[in-house]
């Protein structure tokens, strides 16, 4: 699957939620006490885009559940402080590297319906680790690994929201390869 697709697959799946996300109300019930479960994101990603050796072009679905912060803060500001836990994972279209991952993400409103968020936790691939094997995949050393990620987001309605991610696997140098894997792609989330 080429990029190309990947981005108007992604594109495709905005224009889908936002009809639905802007009828709704932008406010949530009253007395409504927060879950277990804080939000649900999918999406599509393109696999490592700049990758070597023409491996990039490749796309991913990818699937997040944001569990609720475990305990709040009396004001915003330290509030943004607080994470969420989350656990996702990327399963790839064309045989490339899959993989699940867990950790924290941290949420910031610039405004009301604009935010940024970053993510940092662990992730256990299925690709190579010391050389390249029958899949021919890039070797990213060992399994797990660390993953980051960053995000910009539009809230479109109190429960649906879309945003662009990028998020990068590596090992920082714990082993031997230390080739990385970055993927960048768009999302869908809904909040509960």
């Amino acid at each position: 699957m080429r990029l190309g697709t990947v981005t108007g697959l992604s594109l495709l799946l905005a224009a889908a939620v936002a009809p639905c996300a802007l009828a709704q109300d932008w406010k949530k019930p009253a007395g409504t006490q927060p879950g277990l479960l804080s939000e649900f994101r999918f999406g599509f990603s393109a696999q490592d885009p700049w990758g070597t050796d023409g491996r990039g072009n490749s796309a991913n679905l990818t699937g997040e559940i944001l569990f609720a912060k475990p305990f709040t803060a009396s004001d915003l500001f330290t509030s943004y402080f607080i994470p969420r836990p989350h656990v996702g994972g990327s399963l790839n279209f064309d045989g490339q590297t899959s993989f699940a991952y867990a950790g924290l993400s941290w949420s910031v409103d610039i405004t009301p319906q604009l935010f940024v968020e970053g993510s940092l936790g662990g992730a256990f691939h299925d690709g190579e680790t010391r050389t390249r094997g029958p899949r021919n995949l890039e070797t990213l050393g060992c399994s797990p690994l660390f993953r980051e990620s960053g995000s910009v987001g539009v809230r479109l309605s109190a429960n649906w929201s879309v945003m662009a991610t990028l998020e990068h696997l590596t090992n920082a140098g714990a082993c031997s390869d230390n080739r990385g894997l970055t993927n960048v792609g768009a999302r869908v989330g809904y909040t509960f």
